[in-house]
């Protein structure tokens, strides 16, 4: 099976790390063959399926030059095996855009994952909302007087936009709401642009958990990021040391109520962002931790995630609607 990842620049790719590669690594291992492209690289024409200018890829097995561009070529999404969005953030207009490309190839007969319109409906931040029984205290808007209002009752609060990754954006206000001001026009851009506010969880020094979930079950380890030295965030892109540990009973609770929900609309890998006992974000773009997991604990992520995606396509319907 050819499978075609959506992704950024291969170039840019830490391989050590990148839970893309070492979705790769498993595919090659089970003899599957690899294309990739970036959303840039879409294109729709009236009369024609959706296409792509793709690189058909092989790896070499070097950490440096780690693949071989075998040759290029514009292939319809509808041919390949199984087409998987794994574009990091910002969920920007681009990236709305070739959700909106992927689901017309989707209507064509292709088969992508995670499901484009799943995408669009579960944005990472505000996707917490359907399930305020697992969250802290939490505030979206855009007023500056209603953040006010939350810190005066909370006291210690983290604002944060809505479209950042990696920790970007991330700010903490303690009692004396220094800076409180500044921070909020920083990030609603004088009350043009909403963001959100949640009570500080003290836990976040043991680690901000993210739990993935694949095909509706929990991977069985977590990788807690535990922020380092000063900072807050225990995000890896912001120098957060990750720990693998076991789920705790509140993680397992959360991903087995979640779990079966996020599979049902389509979306076949999920990362929960847990801290304490609190569900604060849901990733659903291009989860990651696959290595660090794997690397401590000897988990395979990327083979439990290829047994569900093979699995995914095994039980798709016969009945495709055909391309006119």
């Amino acid at each position: 099976m050819n499978l075609l990842f959506v992704a950024d620049p291969l170039e840019s790719f830490k391989t050590y790390k990148d839970s893309t590669f070492a979705m790769m690594r498993e595919a090659v291992r089970r003899g599957h063959t690899l294309a990739a492209c970036g959303p840039q690289d879409l294109r729709w024409l009236l009369g024609e399926p959706v296409t792509a200018q793709v690189r058909q890829i092989e790896l070499t097995g070097h950490a440096e030059n780690w693949f071989h561009v075998q040759g290029s070529a514009r292939l319809a999404l509808r041919e390949a095996g199984a087409v998987l969005m794994r574009k990091d953030p910002p969920f920007d207009p681009e990236y709305f855009y070739a959700t909106h490309l992927l689901g017309q190839a989707e209507r064509e007969g292709a088969h992508v994952f995670n499901k484009p319109s799943a995408l669009r409906d579960h944005p990472e931040k505000l996707a917490i909302l359907e399930f305020p029984q697992y969250i802290t205290p939490t505030l979206v808007t855009r007023d500056e007087s209603d953040v006010k209002a939350f810190h005066a009752e909370h006291r210690d609060i983290i604002l944060k936009p809505l479209d950042g990754m990696g920790g970007m954006g991330i700010f903490r206000v303690g009692p004396d709401g220094l800076n409180l001001g500044s921070i909020t026009e920083t990030l609603n851009r004088g009350g043009a642009q909403t963001l959100m506010v949640q009570k500080y969880l003290p836990e976040i020094v043991k680690g901000d958990k993210r739990v993935l979930v694949i095909g509706g079950q929990p991977v069985p380890y977590a990788l807690a990021r535990i922020p380092q030295g000063s900072e807050i965030r225990g995000n890896l892109a912001a120098g957060g040391k990750g720990v693998a540990q076991p789920l705790t009973v509140r993680d397992r609770e959360i991903a087995t109520a979640l779990g079966p929900v996020l599979a049902a609309r389509g979306l076949l890998l999920v990362g929960l962002d847990v801290i304490g006992d609190s569900l604060t974000e849901i990733n659903v773009t291009s989860p990651t931790c696959f290595q660090e997991i794997m690397q401590q604990t000897g988990f395979d992520v990327a083979a439990m995630f290829l047994d569900a995606l093979e699995a995914r396509l095994a039980a798709v319907p016969a009945t495709m609607p055909p391309w006119p």
